[in-house]
């Protein structure tokens, strides 16, 4: 499959910004708002699509509706990247209305997380280059509680040039924002906590393979439908997973794993990178990761399979940006994690 990357962006941009999901903005606006007055200090310019901010109750009683901006976003030459507001539940539901001939004709960078695993994951099998990272409500918004690292992060990742961009563990993060309902909470974190550091659980050797991979009770809802990769596509991926606010227990996440298991996918994949699981207690932690080696090493007999936890991505703050189709390097004798080529033209 050829690799299909877009352009880096560049100050005076345009940013498209869509809502395939969760009308998160018509809830709350004050949030949203100070993201888009963050893209804007960085010097990009906005375009809001029709669903930024329309109302919660229309976006789900619209799926074409939400996945016709989609398709005007990667349809119009002045937009260079489209922006997610928000995740949510319901972006599966939008898949069908892609206009793909167009998006594989027009790439550009689209990024969030979350729901928009749904997103990323079907329009990377197509070929494009898409990012796991940031949306605008929660990410953005809290550019300036989040610290100086995950600005340097964003900053280098979008507008500097990389060919072997090299990810490193923040120093503290949070496991999410206080009431969003109470004005003054905008742009605010929950405590911040001091990082450990990664957990490197299974491996001795260096495995290269592209990235792929979400969100992984979003990714539950694509199994088993046309979106859902076929048994090729699994070979030599770097598959990264991390989990929702919704917390699945460590037991829930272990019957999720074993589904990957009956359909081949450790036997095919290079390695597995694990997000800090947001709001898991240290013994949940512990357990999560003693239950990934049961299922991954006991009961499928991979016992080589580089497997690396705790990492700095998903829905817990400062997150990576993390692009899918490009090619990444897990070292385990060095413990190192890094990209091997730009994710970008």
């Amino acid at each position: 499959m050829k690799i299909i990357k877009s352009e880096r962006l560049k100050k005076g941009d345009f940013i498209a910004v869509v809502s395939p999901s969760w009308g998160g903005p018509s809830i709350f606006p004050h949030i949203y708002e100070l993201g888009i007055e963050i893209l804007k200090n960085l010097e990009l310019k906005i375009k809001e699509y029709p669903s930024a901010r329309k109302n919660a109750d229309f976006l789900y009683n619209n799926p074409k509706f939400r996945a016709k901006d989609i398709n005007d976003a990667f349809a119009d030459p002045e937009v260079k990247a489209i922006f997610t507001t928000i995740g949510g539940d319901d972006s599966i539901r939008i898949l069908s209305f892609l206009d793909l001939n167009i998006i594989k004709k027009n790439p550009k960078i689209i990024l969030g997380f979350s729901d928009t695993a749904v997103l990323n994951t079907y329009l990377n099998q197509l070929g494009l280059v898409t990012f796991n990272g940031p949306s605008i409500m929660a990410g953005f918004s809290q550019w300036d509680s989040l610290g100086k690292s995950f600005q340097k992060h964003i900053k280098t990742f979008l507008f500097e040039n990389h060919e072997n961009y090299k990810y490193k563990p923040f120093e503290a993060y949070c496991n999410g924002y206080p009431d969003w309902s109470d004005k003054s909470n905008a742009g605010k974190t929950e405590e911040m906590i001091d990082n450990s550091g990664w957990n490197w659980i299974q491996g001795d050797h260096n495995t290269h393979g592209c990235l792929f991979g979400g969100c992984i009770e979003v990714l539950e809802i694509m199994k088993n439908t046309k979106f859902w990769p076929n048994n090729n596509f699994w070979n030599n991926k770097i598959l990264f997973l991390e989990t929702s606010e919704d917390k699945p227990t460590p037991n829930q996440v272990k019957y999720m794993l074993k589904n990957y298991g009956m359909q081949g996918i450790f036997d095919q994949i290079s390695g597995l990178i694990i997000g800090r699981a947001k709001d898991y207690t240290d013994n949940e932690k512990i357990e999560l990761d003693e239950n990934i080696i049961k299922i991954i090493s006991t009961e499928f007999k991979n016992n080589k399979l580089p497997i690396v936890t705790n990492m700095d991505f998903g829905h817990t703050n400062p997150q990576w940006i993390l692009p899918l189709g490009i090619k990444a390097e897990i070292n385990c004798k060095e413990r190192s994690f890094k990209l091997l080529e730009s994710p970008f033209l």
